[in-house]
């Protein structure tokens, strides 16, 4: 038997990225673990009023409280909790609760890389990153590289926060969609694909010599997610086609585009954990990104690494990846054997392990 705990389930109402991922695939495998019974009681899922929730098999869900976003996380959240202790997946607490809760801080984005996040949200989650350790809530990060950076900026001690690595095979519940491809005039092995949103620390700027490289072989880069297709093309002035802005991607149709790229070019210059490699890798796409972050920490030897403070070594590692004969399906092989490491199932009993004030196991 585990104590009686509770899931913060905000993140249902909130936009698709890494944060709510995690938060996702972690609530999955830990409904999981409840409808084997390795965990028990089951955990109750607590979300806002009129929020659609996926059909879990033994989640105790409700509904509670009139407000939504942070209101609803800080005031009708800490109510509904009642005795049990909170997990908080995503990056934000209701201070009330205190110790009774743990949270997961998923890089210390916001005093590193301020220029991504506007003055509001970053003072915002300044302060309560600051005072969450202070009322004693159990910290939990997704990597060393963040616990690192998240200890030297809150001026607490390494030991106190744990660490969680994310899954990645998420990717693959889905079959392909094989009409992704020819929706964006795509060709198997003829395009390296960028999965990221425009914010600042993404580093999108270092594949302007990517882009013009590929245009040199009739190649094309194509990239999904949620950067600006019209600010995405205005960096990259003079590549004219070779450049493909996609837009946001089912979990479908980016299995099929990782499947078919060349490889995945990841030239981000801050990451807590990056997500993107991990799902290539379990895509069997290998990988060419920035030595930056945690990412090297994540992807180690099976990935090719380009120096984030000399940009113009990406399209070097990429020429690497498209002349030197076998590097590519070395790359494969290598990516597949690491992501195997990682998996949503693992992370959730880490999670159990490491969340309540004396751990919380599955019985």
């Amino acid at each position: 038997m585990t104590p009686p705990f509770a899931i913060n389930g905000r993140f249902l109402t909130q936009a698709m990225t890494g944060v709510q991922r995690f938060s996702g695939e972690v609530t999955l495998a830990l409904d999981a673990l409840a409808a084997s019974g390795e965990l028990a009681p089951a955990p109750r899922l607590l979300v806002p009023r009129g929020t659609a929730v996926p059909g879990y098999r033994a989640l105790r869900i409700e509904q509670v409280g009139t407000h939504g976003g942070q209101a609803w996380e800080q005031h009708d959240l800490p109510g509904a909790v009642g005795d049990a202790f909170l997990l908080n997946l995503g990056n934000t607490a209701p201070l009330r609760l205190r110790r009774r809760q743990a949270v997961v801080i998923h890089d210390a984005g916001v005093f590193d890389t301020p220029e991504s996040y506007s003055f509001a949200f970053r003072a915002w989650y300044r302060m309560l990153h600051r005072a969450l350790p202070r009322l004693g809530t159990r910290l939990i990060t997704v990597s060393e590289f963040s616990r690192g950076r998240l200890a030297l900026r809150l001026g607490v001690a390494r030991e106190r926060i744990g660490v969680v690595p994310e899954g990645g095979e998420h990717i693959l519940r889905e079959s392909a969609d094989a009409a992704a491809l020819a929706q964006h005039g795509l060709e198997p092995g003829r395009y390296a694909l960028v999965v990221g949103t425009g914010a600042a620390h993404k580093g999108l700027d270092a594949l302007r010599g990517a882009a013009s490289l590929l245009a040199s072989r009739g190649m094309v880069l194509a990239v999904a997610g949620g950067a600006d297709p019209a600010v995405f093309r205005s960096r990259f002035d003079g590549t004219g086609e070779a450049v493909r802005p996609l837009g946001r991607q089912s979990d479908a149709a980016l299995r099929a585009l990782y499947e078919n790229a060349l490889c995945l070019l990841f030239p981000s210059r801050y990451e807590g954990f990056g997500l993107p490699p991990l799902e290539a890798m379990w895509c069997g796409c290998p990988v060419i990104a920035s030595r930056a972050g945690a990412v090297p920490e994540v992807c180690a030897e099976a990935a090719l690494w380009f120096d984030v403070e000399a940009p113009e070594g990406l399209a070097a590692r990429l020429a690497q990846m498209l002349d030197e004969p076998g590097l590519r399906d070395a790359l494969v092989a290598r990516g597949l054997e690491r992501a195997a490491a990682y998996s949503w199932d693992r992370a959730a009993r880490a999670l159990l392990r490491l969340a309540g004030p004396d751990g919380m196991r599955p019985s």
